[in-house]
Formats: structure tokens, C-alpha cells, sequence
């Protein structure tokens, strides 16, 4: 495997990367700081992997997109493998009151994760597809009073990803939709975690697996496609009611 993987120095991209490493694939970082990746970098040497290399990516500019992926094609002599695990998180709280920080989520967890995967997809579909896998969440699976914004974002990128795989399979693309519940990393932490709430390294086993056998879609931990279904399926006027 040759692959890009954005957002792989934290959380379940970290954990993901060093499962591949361990494996003895070839990986290329992107994503910021340059410090985090160089860390990062050295860290997946010394668990095996076969390559690595990073380029600085911002995934709140767009005009970074194409010249990483094109420094990541030439390093690896042509990805098969794209991982997006990148994006913002902030409660439903701080994105009413704060429009700017509203806007660069919005802009991260939706138009330029689809502006990315756009620069990748053009990339791997001449030559027979390859594997684009991109972590969304299950606060887009249904309309919820504590993640209205962020829920909004992620339930376009799911959308997004639906259609890609419908469209491009058939040509070689494989698009995994990863959908995450709680998950114990940064981006949860000072939040009280439910019950069945997942440790990084699961999500990454769970994701990897996916990926070997071309899943389309991933519940992680796997208990959320249950508590998703019920809450898919509950009437409105209950939905108004909990603060779930």
C-alpha cells in the first residue's frame, strides 16, 4: 500500500498510521505543523514503515491541496490509498456564539475535505482507482439539538462520499465512509464520555479492516450503527423533546 494520510499526527489517524507502519507500508503525511509531522514521521520509521514522507497541508487552504498531493505521488511513485481523518470540532455552544470559528468548521468538516478528495480522486481514476477512505460522523446521521452545525457539515460530507462510491466504484475507486461516535481523543477531551465511548486504537483496527475488505461504511465503535438506527427511526416530536 502507498498511502496520503491527512490528519495522521493525533486521534485515530495517529492510530491508524502506526497500524499501517507496523505493516511495513509506505505513508506520506500531510496535514500541520511541520513540527507534528516531522514527530510523527520519525515515530512511524521506527514502528517499519517501508517510506515516509510529509508536506505541510492546511486543510483551510484549499490552494495547498493540489501541489501536496502531486509532492506525496511523486515520493511514493503513485499513491493507491487516500485517508482523511482531519477536520474542527467545537459544541453546538461556541459555534452559535462565535461566527468566525462556525465558519472555518464548516469550511474544514464539509467544502474543503470535498474540495481534497476531488484532488484525489482526479488523481487515482486515470490510472484504475485505488482507495479513498475519510472519516465523517454519526452526528450527521440524523437532525440533533447538540451538534446542529457540526452535524450539518458532516451529514454533506457523508452525502458526498454516498455518491462517490456509487459513481466511481465501478471504475476502480473504493470510497470508505468512516462514521465515528464518541471516541476518547483531544477533539473529545473535557467531555463526559457515554458508556460504549472508543479508545483510538479500536477505531484504527475497525477502519483498517475496512479497508482490506473495501467495507463502504464503518460504525466506530460498531455498537453506534445500533444507537443510529433508533435515533434514525424516532419520530420528530420525540426528537424535539431529548437532548441527544
Amino acid at each position: 500500500m502507498k498511502a496520503v494520510l491527512l490528519g495522521a499526527t493525533s486521534g485515530m489517524g495517529r492510530a491508524l498510521a502506526r497500524l499501517l507502519a507496523e505493516r511495513g507500508e509506505s505513508l506520506f503525511l500531510l496535514g500541520i505543523p511541520a513540527d507534528d509531522l516531522l514527530r510523527s514521521a520519525k515515530d512511524l520509521e521506527v514502528r517499519g514503515a517501508a517510506q515516509v514522507g510529509f508536506q505541510v497541508c492546511d486543510l483551510l487552504d484549499p490552494t495547498s491541496f493540489a501541489g501536496a498531493l502531486k509532492l506525496a505521488d511523486d515520493a511514493l511513485g503513485g499513491f493507491d490509498t487516500v485517508v482523511v481523518s482531519a477536520g474542527l470540532f467545537g459544541s453546538q455552544e461556541r459555534l452559535e456564539s462565535d461566527p468566525e470559528f462556525a465558519a472555518r468548521l464548516l469550511a474544514a468538516n464539509f467544502t474543503n475535505t470535498v474540495l481534497f478528495c476531488e484532488e484525489a480522486r482526479k488523481r487515482m481514476l486515470p490510472r484504475g482507482g485505488g482507495t479513498l477512505c475519510v472519516f465523517s460522523s454519526v452526528a450527521g446521521e440524523r437532525g440533533r439539538k447538540p451538534v446542529i452545525l457540526y452535524g450539518s457539515a458532516k451529514a454533506g460530507l457523508t452525502r458526498y462520499l454516498e455518491g462517490l462510491d456509487h459513481k466511481f466504484r465501478s471504475q476502480g475507486l473504493v470510497t470508505i465512509t468512516v462514521k465515528p461516535g464518541f471516541v476518547k481523543t483531544a477533539m473529545t477531551e473535557g467531555l463526559r464520555p457515554p458508556p460504549f465511548a472508543g479508545e483510538p486504537e479500536g477505531v484504527a483496527r475497525q477502519v483498517l479492516r475496512a479497508i482490506d475488505r473495501r467495507t463502504p461504511v464503518v460504525y466506530a465503535p460498531p455498537m453506534w450503527a445500533l444507537v443510529m438506527l433508533v435515533i434514525r427511526n424516532l419520530p420528530r416530536f420525540v426528537m424535539r423533546r431529548i437532548g441527544f
